[in-house]
């Protein structure tokens, strides 16, 4: 009798963990998520996140921390992502150079050590000067590089830069980059003088534009876009040359399926809430929602487009 409750006891308190664990991931979140950002703060990348962390909080029913780890063109931050617990307690903001830094051989993580949860944003690439720059134009500039190359200095948001590769591929040029931390690092370059001219998304620039501080000069996009109809695009200027970004959601491979779920299901409604579709409009940043699914046949999409650019430096 007594060995029949000895084990009997066990069995209760192995039962008891095991209910006590699957409850927990039942009920996931039970406390706040941390939010990886791979880029400084001031940042496109930044700005998303933040707005996206503060209206996924409503339907997660935790906080969500936004951390920002920098260095090496976001190989560092989403390193972190890639490599932290998989319980849905740790999720990162990854970005086009997810697929950028493994191609050109600068990075040990790929899309593969993610599991995705939802891409939220795609922006074209704006070029932009100081607003008392010399160079007037996109002539001047690709001008003045093919007549000094190496000499115009470039404010790259990140090392490689495919904005810029894809102009130096279009025109056989080549510019002086010098890499920062993200577009909030770059941009004081430029106003401060220090560097001839910076590309990034047009929400990363329109403070400094209304500011009159940037000036913008051409826009990566396939036509103008809605929120600045007056600035031309490369193409229609005489240039093939079409670029962009985009940010989304990934958790690290393995985290459970259902919190997976869980977490899409809470960003589907983060994306559409009012409060973030009104900061994007406001930003002038660009809102593409795609689930998991789809965010994955995208990404191998780019990584096709990535590749060819890749192949052609090589």
């Amino acid at each position: 009798m007594k060995r029949f409750l000895s084990i009997l006891c066990v069995l209760t308190f192995f039962t008891g963990i095991l209910v006590a664990e699957g409850s927990q991931e039942g009920s996931y979140p039970t406390k706040s998520i941390n939010l990886i950002v791979p880029f400084s703060a001031g940042g496109g990348t930044d700005a998303v996140a933040r707005a996206l962390a503060k209206s996924a909080e409503k339907y997660l029913g935790q906080s969500v921390v936004v951390l920002n780890k920098t260095g090496g063109s976001g190989a560092v931050g989403m390193t972190a992502g890639a490599t932290a617990t998989p319980d849905g307690y740790t999720i990162t903001m990854i970005t086009r150079e997810i697929v950028s830094l493994p191609l050109m051989g600068l990075a040990q993580i790929s899309p593969d050590d993610f599991d995705l949860v939802r891409l939220v944003n795609l922006d074209p690439a704006l070029l932009a000067v100081k607003s008392d720059s010399s160079y007037a134009n996109i002539d001047q500039i690709i001008d003045a590089a093919k007549k000094n190359p190496g000499s115009i200095k470039f404010a790259s948001t990140a090392k490689p830069n495919f904005y810029i590769l894809a102009l130096e591929n279009n025109q056989n040029i080549k510019f002086n980059q010098i890499p920062f931390n993200g577009a909030g690092e770059a941009i004081p370059s430029v106003i401060g003088g220090h560097t001839d001219f910076t590309i990034a998304s047009p929400g990363e620039l329109i403070s400094q534009i209304q500011g009159d501080q940037l000036r913008p000069v051409a826009i990566m996009a396939p036509e103008r876009i809605d929120s600045m109809p007056e600035v031309p695009t490369f193409r229609e200027l005489g240039y093939d040359v079409v670029s962009g970004t985009w940010r989304g959601i990934a958790v690290p491979k393995g985290t459970p399926e259902s919190i997976r779920t869980g977490l899409e299901e809470a960003f589907a409604k983060a994306v559409a809430d009012p409060d973030f579709v009104a900061f994007m409009k406001n930003a002038k940043l660009g809102i593409y929602d795609l689930d998991s699914a789809a965010f994955a046949q995208y990404i191998k999409a780019d990584t096709d487009t990535i590749q060819e650019i890749v192949s052609k430096l090589k």
